[in-house]
């Protein structure tokens, strides 16, 4: 099990579990996010974002019907999973993960 993280948004307060895929599914998901021209595409991050790290609840862009509670998990969620995340460590839950990923 990889490193999860409690988050409650400002926006809803509501609650979400992030979990960290893996470096290799971080870079996937950055590749998959940007254009030919490497602009990143919110629509293309905030769709593998909630597939690979918003793991409770499971959901999709259409399920949000408030755009700055939207926006805001999906930042979170990308900050957490790329070391930017400004909370630091009180949330997360450590789940005895591997150090060593193929």
């Amino acid at each position: 099990m990889f490193k999860q993280k409690n988050y409650t948004s400002k926006a809803l307060e509501k609650e979400y579990m992030f979990q960290h895929p893996g470096v290799r599914t971080v870079s996937k998901i950055k590749d998959a996010a940007m254009n030919k021209h490497g602009v990143v595409l919110e629509e293309r991050l905030a769709e593998e974002v909630l597939k690979h790290v918003v793991v409770n609840p499971k959901l999709k862009i259409d399920d949000f019907s408030n755009y700055k509670e939207y926006t805001e998990v999906i930042n979170a969620a990308y900050a957490f999973i790329s070391g930017q995340d400004e909370d630091g460590d009180s949330d997360d839950h450590q789940q005895g993960g591997s150090s060593q990923e193929s």
